[in-house]
Protein backbone atom coordinates (compact mmCIF):
# COMPACT_ATOMS: atom_id res chain seq x y z
CA UNK A 1 0.00 0.00 0.00
CA UNK A 2 1.01 3.63 -0.50
CA UNK A 3 1.27 4.33 3.23
CA UNK A 4 3.98 1.77 3.96
CA UNK A 5 5.21 -0.46 1.13
CA UNK A 6 5.76 2.14 -1.59
CA UNK A 7 9.45 2.69 -2.35
CA UNK A 8 8.94 6.45 -2.13
CA UNK A 9 7.75 6.40 1.50
CA UNK A 10 10.26 3.87 2.82
CA UNK A 11 13.08 6.43 3.35
CA UNK A 12 10.79 8.48 5.60
CA UNK A 13 9.77 5.44 7.66
CA UNK A 14 13.43 4.44 7.99
CA UNK A 15 14.14 7.96 9.29
CA UNK A 16 11.29 7.70 11.80
CA UNK A 17 12.79 4.47 13.15
CA UNK A 18 16.25 6.05 13.21
CA UNK A 19 14.82 8.82 15.41
CA UNK A 20 13.25 6.19 17.65
CA UNK A 21 16.64 4.50 18.07
CA UNK A 22 18.23 7.87 18.94
CA UNK A 23 15.60 8.13 21.66
CA UNK A 24 16.50 4.56 22.76
CA UNK A 25 13.02 3.35 21.84
CA UNK A 26 13.29 -0.10 20.29
CA UNK A 27 10.10 -0.81 18.34
CA UNK A 28 9.73 -3.52 15.71
CA UNK A 29 9.68 -2.08 12.18
CA UNK A 30 5.99 -2.87 11.73
CA UNK A 31 3.24 -1.03 9.83
CA UNK A 32 0.65 -2.08 12.45
CA UNK A 33 2.39 0.19 14.93
CA UNK A 34 2.84 3.24 12.68
CA UNK A 35 -0.40 3.04 10.71
CA UNK A 36 -2.86 1.56 13.20
CA UNK A 37 -1.35 2.41 16.58
CA UNK A 38 -1.15 -1.26 17.57
CA UNK A 39 1.86 -1.38 19.89
CA UNK A 40 3.47 -4.52 21.32
CA UNK A 41 1.93 -5.54 24.64
CA UNK A 42 5.25 -4.98 26.39
CA UNK A 43 4.55 -2.42 29.13
CA UNK A 44 7.81 -0.58 28.42
CA UNK A 45 6.65 0.06 24.84
CA UNK A 46 3.30 1.38 26.04
CA UNK A 47 5.22 3.89 28.13
CA UNK A 48 6.69 5.40 24.93
CA UNK A 49 3.36 5.68 23.15
CA UNK A 50 3.00 9.41 23.86
CA UNK A 51 6.36 10.05 22.17
CA UNK A 52 5.86 7.71 19.21
CA UNK A 53 2.29 8.60 18.26
CA UNK A 54 2.98 12.27 17.29
CA UNK A 55 5.96 11.07 15.23
CA UNK A 56 3.73 8.62 13.34
CA UNK A 57 0.93 11.16 12.87
CA UNK A 58 3.42 13.69 11.47
CA UNK A 59 4.83 11.04 9.10
CA UNK A 60 1.36 10.08 7.85
CA UNK A 61 0.48 13.75 7.33
CA UNK A 62 3.72 14.29 5.40
CA UNK A 63 3.05 11.24 3.23
CA UNK A 64 -0.52 12.41 2.53
CA UNK A 65 0.76 15.83 1.46
CA UNK A 66 2.93 14.28 -1.28
CA UNK A 67 0.34 11.64 -2.17
CA UNK A 68 0.31 11.97 -5.96
CA UNK A 69 3.78 13.44 -6.42
CA UNK A 70 6.55 11.19 -7.77
CA UNK A 71 8.94 12.11 -4.95
CA UNK A 72 9.87 10.95 -1.48
CA UNK A 73 8.24 12.71 1.44
CA UNK A 74 10.83 15.08 2.89
CA UNK A 75 12.45 14.53 6.28
CA UNK A 76 12.49 18.30 6.78
CA UNK A 77 8.74 18.47 6.09
CA UNK A 78 8.20 15.67 8.62
CA UNK A 79 10.29 17.49 11.25
CA UNK A 80 8.39 20.74 10.59
CA UNK A 81 5.11 18.87 11.04
CA UNK A 82 6.36 17.36 14.32
CA UNK A 83 7.50 20.81 15.43
CA UNK A 84 4.03 22.20 14.73
CA UNK A 85 2.42 19.40 16.80
CA UNK A 86 4.96 19.98 19.56
CA UNK A 87 4.36 23.74 19.58
CA UNK A 88 0.58 23.30 19.81
CA UNK A 89 0.91 20.74 22.62
CA UNK A 90 3.37 22.99 24.45
CA UNK A 91 1.09 26.04 24.34
CA UNK A 92 -1.94 23.96 25.30
CA UNK A 93 -0.01 22.54 28.27
CA UNK A 94 1.04 26.06 29.31
CA UNK A 95 -2.53 27.29 29.02
CA UNK A 96 -3.84 24.39 31.11
CA UNK A 97 -0.96 24.64 33.61
CA UNK A 98 0.04 21.03 32.83
CA UNK A 99 3.57 21.53 31.52
CA UNK A 100 5.25 18.48 33.11
CA UNK A 101 3.45 15.79 31.08
CA UNK A 102 4.41 17.77 27.96
CA UNK A 103 8.02 17.96 29.17
CA UNK A 104 8.07 14.19 29.73
CA UNK A 105 6.81 13.54 26.21
CA UNK A 106 8.85 16.05 24.23
CA UNK A 107 12.11 16.77 26.06
CA UNK A 108 14.31 14.18 24.33
CA UNK A 109 12.50 14.47 20.99
CA UNK A 110 13.03 18.24 20.97
CA UNK A 111 16.79 17.73 21.09
CA UNK A 112 16.76 15.14 18.30
CA UNK A 113 14.61 17.37 16.07
CA UNK A 114 16.86 20.39 16.62
CA UNK A 115 19.98 18.33 15.90
CA UNK A 116 18.58 17.12 12.57
CA UNK A 117 17.53 20.39 10.98
CA UNK A 118 19.78 23.11 9.55
CA UNK A 119 20.28 26.45 11.27
CA UNK A 120 18.58 28.17 8.32
CA UNK A 121 15.47 26.02 8.85
CA UNK A 122 15.54 26.69 12.61
CA UNK A 123 15.67 30.43 11.92
CA UNK A 124 13.00 30.31 9.22
CA UNK A 125 10.49 28.39 11.36
CA UNK A 126 11.48 29.94 14.72
CA UNK A 127 12.57 26.58 16.07
CA UNK A 128 14.14 27.10 19.47
CA UNK A 129 14.26 24.95 22.57
CA UNK A 130 11.07 25.49 24.50
CA UNK A 131 11.55 22.75 27.06
CA UNK A 132 15.34 22.54 27.05
CA UNK A 133 15.38 26.07 28.45
CA UNK A 134 13.15 25.28 31.45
Amino acid sequence: NCWWECKLVQPLWKTVWRFLRKLTIELPYDPAIALLGIYPRDTEMLMHRSTCTPMFIAALSTIAKTWKEPKCPSTNEWIKKMWFIYTMEYYMAMRNNEIWPCVATWMDLEGVMLSEISQAEKDKYHMFARIGGL
